[in-house]
C-alpha cells in the first residue's frame, strides 16, 4: 500500500483525490505563515530581527496557522475535514495540560 492510500484509509476520506486536496491546505497553509514572517517581524523590529522574537513568532503564530488552515480547508471543500481535525487537537491540547 502506498503512503497516499494509507493516508486515505487513516483519514477515512472518500478518495486519493480529497487527500491530495487536503495535503495542499497543509503545504498552502505552511507557506502562507512562512511567507508572512518577514513582514510581520520587520514591522515590528525594523531590520535587525532578534533571535528571540523569531522564537515568539512561532509560538504566536500557531493561531493564525489554525484559522489559515481551515480557511483553505474551507476553499477546497475539505472544511468538515480541518474542522474535525482542529477540534480533536484542541482536545489534545486542553486536555494534556490537566494530567500528571
Amino acid at each position: 500500500m502506498n503512503w497516499v492510500k494509507k493516508l486515505q484509509v487513516h483519514w477515512k476520506t472518500g478518495s486519493i483525490f480529497q487527500v491530495i486536496l487536503i495535503l495542499l491546505a497543509f503545504a498552502l497553509t505552511g507557506m502562507t505563515v512562512v511567507y508572512l514572517m518577514k513582514p510581520v517581524l520587520k514591522f515590528l523590529f525594523g531590520e535587525h530581527i532578534p533571535v528571540w522574537a523569531l522564537i515568539l513568532y512561532c509560538i504566536f503564530i500557531l493561531p493564525i496557522y489554525n484559522i489559515f488552515l481551515l480557511f483553505y480547508g474551507f476553499l477546497f471543500g475539505q472544511f468538515h475535514f480541518f474542522w474535525t481535525f482542529e477540534k480533536r487537537l484542541l482536545k489534545r491540547v486542553f486536555s494534556a495540560g490537566g494530567k500528571k
